[in-house]
């Protein structure tokens, strides 16, 4: 199918950190027809993927990922008004006030950028704090903002433990009650974050969204 052509030169482009040509077949996608889910989960995704284990492996480095982030961008830009017709359902009310953020000691942010732009287009008030966050830093903000929800992420398997240590403070200041923490990132499963005691992970930028509509109970 010519859907299904498009659809992988956009995680091409996004592996190769092509940011015109990301850009340019996202838009041919939209023009088609496509579903922005599918090219959002299916091109942008997979792509940043593909990357992402690249990286792990030591067959990427730091100018392949910036030159990545660059293309996920690109093609975020024109697919975000799309996501948001789709994902907004017509609601004016914000749903709810997430902080978003990859963990201290990880500067990678391809998927965090994209759940970041997925949840804004779905209606919550989204506050991304960038890379490499601090974990007192994040709390703060959360408490500043009146935050429902402190999402972290991290690509690399040594930044991983930084989130538990993350809830570990939120249950020191007497917080761990207030927040829901979600986790994410290439490595991260669910075993991970019952063991460390969050209340949540998703395998994909849309699973990311219908689990804190569910936590949250905002539909």
């Amino acid at each position: 199918m010519v859907e299904d052509k498009i659809i992988e030169q956009i995680s091409q482009a996004v592996i190769d950190g092509d940011d015109v040509t990301s850009a340019e077949r996202t838009r041919a996608a939209l023009e088609s027809g496509a579903d922005p889910m599918l090219i959002l989960n299916d091109g942008l995704m997979v792509g940043a993927e593909v990357v992402g284990k690249r990286f792990e492996q030591g067959e990427y480095f730091l100018p392949e990922l910036l030159l990545t982030a660059r293309a996920l961008k690109s093609a975020m830009d024109v697919v975000k008004p799309a996501l948001l017709v789709k994902h907004s359902g017509g609601m004016s009310q914000v749903r709810g006030k997430i902080i978003i953020a990859t963990i201290q000691t990880d500067i990678h942010d391809i998927g965090k950028n994209i759940v970041a732009s997925l949840l804004t287009a779905s209606g919550f008030d989204v506050t991304d704090m960038g890379v490499d966050v601090p974990l007192k830093s994040i709390i703060d903000k959360a408490e500043e903002i009146g935050a429902d929800v402190i999402a972290v992420s991290a690509l690399l398997t040594t930044s991983m433990p930084y989130m538990k240590d993350l809830i570990e403070l939120l249950k020191g200041r007497g917080l761990r009650e207030k927040y829901k923490v979600l986790v994410g990132g290439a490595s991260v499963t669910k075993t991970w974050a019952d063991s460390i005691g969050a209340d949540g992970t998703a395998g994909n930028a849309a699973g990311a969204v219908v689990l804190i509509r569910s936590l949250l109970g905002a539909g």
